[in-house]
């Protein structure tokens, strides 16, 4: 495979894919489409001038899947300095 000067052959490189990432992402990718749905509700609600309560429990929803998200997201970060240190 030539470079971009076709000066010479470029070589392969190793693409690193972080352990367990994988097993998050679907995971990360789920609960930040399921927050969308729960945020275009709110708004909805918002502009009808819906019930409070009903708004308030989907906010309360909402935040639930933001801290699971973010709990994923240490996960993550918590097994790739583990196989860092391991290494």
């Amino acid at each position: 495979m030539r470079d971009k000067c076709g000066d010479g052959i470029m070589r392969a490189q190793r693409v690193w894919k972080p352990v367990g990432v994988d097993k998050y992402n679907t995971e990360i990718e789920r609960l930040h489409l399921e927050l969308a749905s729960l945020n275009k509700r709110i708004a909805e609600l918002e502009q009808l001038r819906s019930e409070s309560s009903t708004i308030e429990a989907l906010k309360a929803s909402a935040l639930m899947l933001s801290r699971q998200i973010d709990e994923l997201r240490s996960s993550i970060a918590t097994e790739q300095l583990a196989c860092l240190l391991a290494k």
